[in-house]
């Protein structure tokens, strides 16, 4: 197991930041860690890579334990915080560079190479002579996800690494992260949903320091189905009234409609009605809900 965590807490006064939280990622898992701002991420992951020490509870990465083996700890993973403190005066090599010595190595033979490659993973090969404060912001995370792995770490946890991205630079920061978690256990957190659906295979759903929801994004969505399906049909068709008293018809269109199921009933059994009223039909999906749709449910269900 990558990284396991048991029973975690950090309290302020009275105030319970995270609140009694357990969850493991296996080697090879990008992990979304999700929830709305002030839910408990960042504080989750300042503990994860001991910059904050817990409450109560501890966590393990690659079986080394957070509270007792702390520096042994921070050579195990790679950590963008969510603020991405950068160097804007130092070029992106040099930068890079004083991140690897900071991390103990020193082989001057490794150095230049490991930096190259590292560069060049990430995509920064037209922007490494530039000094960093010259960066687009997409090139500024690009810089920051580097020093995180400057040092080749078995686990990445990125705080927030997509915050403040246009829509190109998020989608260049998603691919990124993607492609690291072929190799990489990462744990990333974000209150934007919809980066989760393009990345990770395991969620968490964090809500007042608590996790309300965890599992695989397909069986969650599963789990929270509306029992909605669309069907695409010619828009020559002809949509009467045994149609509309044989199902649950909730949007028409002249090229689709969407059916809510009623109970017992099969998408088969909608298609069956509409072939006995002649309509022909070009394909059907099922509407599953996005996990935005499902974080609002799971908040209200748990209040």
């Amino acid at each position: 197991m990558s990284v396991s965590v048991l029973n975690l807490s950090k309290k302020y006064a009275q105030q319970k930041a995270v609140d009694n939280i357990s969850f493991e990622v296996k080697k090879g898992e990008i992990l979304g860690f999700l929830g709305p701002n002030g839910a408990g991420k960042s504080t989750t992951m300042k503990m994860l890579t001991c910059y904050l020490p817990p409450s109560s509870g501890t966590a393990s990465i690659d079986g080394m334990d957070i509270i007792q083996q702390p520096l042994e700890v921070r050579r195990k993973i790679g950590y963008l915080p969510e603020n991405n403190p950068l160097y804007y005066d130092m070029y992106v090599k040099e930068f890079l560079e004083f991140a690897y010595r900071i991390y103990g190595q020193q082989s001057s033979n490794k150095i230049q190479q490991t930096i190259k490659e590292t560069i060049d993973l990430v995509g920064l090969g037209l922007e490494q002579h530039k000094k960093i404060g010259q960066l687009s912001k997409g090139y500024k995370q690009r810089v920051g996800i580097a020093q995180a792995l400057i040092h080749q770490p078995e686990v990445l946890i990125l705080d927030e690494p997509t915050s403040g991205l246009d829509p190109n630079q998020l989608a260049d920061i998603r691919n990124l992260i993607k492609e690291l978690g072929k190799e990489k256990t990462i744990i990333f957190s974000t209150h934007r949903m919809e980066n989760v659906e393009e990345i990770c295979e395991e969620i968490f759903l964090i809500n007042k320091g608590k996790i309300i929801l965890e599992g695989n994004v397909q069986a969650i969505k599963q789990q929270y189905k509306k029992h909605l399906i669309k069907v695409e049909i010619s828009a020559s068709s002809i949509i009467n009234e045994s149609i509309q008293q044989q199902t649950n018809m909730v949007e028409q269109t002249s090229t689709y409609l969407i059916f809510k199921l009623k109970e017992a009933q099969t998408p088969n059994d909608i298609l069956k009605i509409l072939l006995q009223n002649n309509i022909e039909i070009a394909g059907m999906t099922e509407i599953l809900p996005t996990v935005n749709e499902i974080f609002i449910q799971a908040v209200k269900e748990k209040i």
